[in-house]
């Protein structure tokens, strides 16, 4: 029954996290996964997590299932951590927030539409993007089309012609795909100039944008990390938005996420809710409850939401400081400023420059584990390893300058 079934080579990012474990290695230092790490390397549980479980430990009475859309207090809620609680899209209902597990599950259903409803349709993506964002749209049918989001040259700048070549070739109610902030895996944003001249072509030539929000109050702030949904939303546009609340509540076990449709009128807005709880019906009938009901009680109670956004905060600082520190130890290490490009970058990745081949020495000769790309976690440096990561660096980066 099964002997035709193909073999698949394993994510290269989880394959990666598998051989980290598995390195005896004790001064080992991992770059890789997308999650948070504070200054001893784990991703901690924060307090006002903590309180909001024990709080639903306390008063909760039953563990039935959530209905399709899930947890109605947590949609009300992430509408308005997304578009403003004074947003007129959300006072007047022409918006939908429905749960979804986690923001993969999010863009799984974006797919699905995309797939049912607009099938002649192709997705714009920028590249590079999030790995799996290729997977999930793919997987659903969804033709996909590329352009350069990074100058090919030198990596270390958005190649906006690129983008604007792209818009300009698409057809009338294609997709674009779009990073709300924090740029995964480059860490190079979209500015606000930028951001309106795509607004302007998404009206112009009737485009549909989906954007991926994955981490929210991990640039800026809560409010300025998601000025392309808000001004988007003022200028009347339709859109799709993708939502995570892995990074900015560290509930990354609890696969909690949204997807949100603006829309014009009240009426198309509750059409499209009912249209997407069909799909999700038919993939997984119900999201998980324990995490949606944490953002919701912190959401919903004003000193624990005033807690969790100083630990956002906090976690904030630290990448901005964790980056800012390893820029200038590079620089100081290597005697250049070649580095400085990393100063541009936002969250929590970084494209580093670094080639498949001086990753590679990093892994094998000093157990600095990255992918080939030459992404890292900025979160994964501390001040314990910096100055070991420069010096690796250092090394392979010399090596590879060397004539041969």
């Amino acid at each position: 029954m099964f002997e035709s079934v193909p073999v698949v080579p394993p994510d290269p990012i989880f394959s990666l996290v598998a051989r980290f474990r598995e390195d005896s290695n004790p001064n080992k230092i991992n770059l890789t996964v997308g999650a948070y790490k504070n200054e001893k390397g784990l991703t901690p549980v924060m307090s006002c997590v903590k309180e909001a479980e024990q709080h639903l430990l306390e008063s909760e009475d039953s563990k039935n299932y959530l209905g399709i859309g899930g947890l109605e207090a947590f949609n009300e809620l992430t509408a308005g951590l997304l578009l403003g609680d004074a947003s007129s899209t959300i006072r007047e209902r022409r918006s939908t927030t429905i749960q979804t597990p986690g923001g993969t599950g999010a863009l799984r259903i974006a797919a699905e539409y995309l797939d049912k409803l607009r099938p002649e349709r192709k997705l714009w993506i920028g590249l590079p993007s999030w790995s799996n964002h290729m997977n999930i749209f793919s997987q659903a049918n969804v033709e996909i089309r590329h352009y350069d989001y990074l100058d090919k040259a030198t990596r270390t700048e958005v190649d906006f012609e690129s983008l604007v070549e792209a818009l300009l070739e698409s057809n009338e109610g294609d997709a674009f795909l779009f990073h709300t902030c924090c740029h995964n895996p480059s860490g190079f944003d979209l500015e606000i100039d930028q951001w309106e001249i795509i607004f302007g072509f998404l009206r112009e030539r009737n485009l549909l944008p989906i954007f991926d929000c994955a981490y929210q109050g991990f640039r800026d702030d809560l409010d300025s990390d998601v000025f392309p949904l808000r001004r988007m939303a003022d200028l009347g546009g339709e859109f799709l938005i993708c939502s995570s609340n892995s990074k900015n509540f560290g509930l990354y076990g609890e696969r909690v996420g949204a997807i949100t449709g603006v829309c014009q009128t009240t009426e198309e807005a509750e059409r499209l809710g009912q249209y997407l709880k069909s799909l999700i019906r038919a993939i997984y009938s119900n999201p998980p409850k324990h995490g949606a009901s944490i953002v919701a009680a912190i959401l919903g109670d004003s000193t624990l939401r005033q807690n969790w956004e100083c630990e956002l905060q906090t976690v904030r600082n630290r990448i901005h400081e964790m980056r800012q520190l390893l820029v200038a130890r590079l620089n100081a290490t290597l005697g250049n400023d070649h580095f400085d490009f990393l100063l541009q970058q936002n969250g929590m990745f970084s494209f580093t420059g670094l080639q498949p081949q001086e990753t590679d020495r990093l892994r094998d000769e000093f157990a600095i584990y990255m992918l080939r790309s030459g992404r890292i976690n900025v979160a994964g440096v501390t001040h314990e390893n910096v100055q070991r990561i420069c010096d690796a660096i250092s090394t392979v980066r010399k090596a590879s300058e060397r004539p041969a």
